[in-house]
């Protein structure tokens, strides 16, 4: 894996589980390695110990239509305009670390995303919520009415 700065390097081909009904074939993931802004002394002006993980979630065989949605929305200015999802994790001093770092933020990412929302059932208001709520009305108008000028008694 290690190699020339800002060369790709596919992932090796095997399954990354998400949930248990879901995963993801890692040659689906590029891995990109850079010079990292984060810790390393004089090694961080050297070695290229940041990895730039892409995921096109757009076009992934892997993902449900629908988990793939999500995760677009959920991914928000990580996902590029051809729906590519781009990590960037830096904050280790080895490439291992980092690479490891950015594969769980994506399987994380992507676990959110498998998680169907609940649908919301509309409600309708209790006949005693909307008896208040006309009481609190009355009331505040009551208290505002007290507020004008006094009627002249002429």
């Amino acid at each position: 894996m290690e190699g020339a700065a800002g060369r790709d390097y596919p992932v090796a081909m095997a399954l990354l589980p998400i949930t248990d009904a879901l995963a993801i074939e890692e040659d689906e993931i590029t891995l990109r390695f850079v010079r990292s802004a984060g810790p390393g002394g004089q090694n961080v002006n050297k070695v290229s110990t940041a990895v730039e993980l892409r995921f096109d979630a757009r076009r992934s065989p892997s993902l449900p239509d629908d988990v793939s949605v999500r995760l677009q929305r959920l991914a928000g200015s990580r996902l590029t305009a051809e729906g590519v999802v781009v990590l960037l994790a830096q904050s280790h001093r080895t490439q291992e670390a980092n690479r490891r770092d950015a594969l769980e933020r994506l399987v994380e990412l992507i676990r959110q995303a498998a998680v169907r929302p609940k649908p919301r059932r509309p409600t309708r208001p209790t006949h005693a919520s909307k008896e208040r709520r006309l009481e609190g009305k009355s009331h505040r108008a009551t208290v505002k009415s007290g507020r004008g000028r006094p009627a002249h008694d002429g």
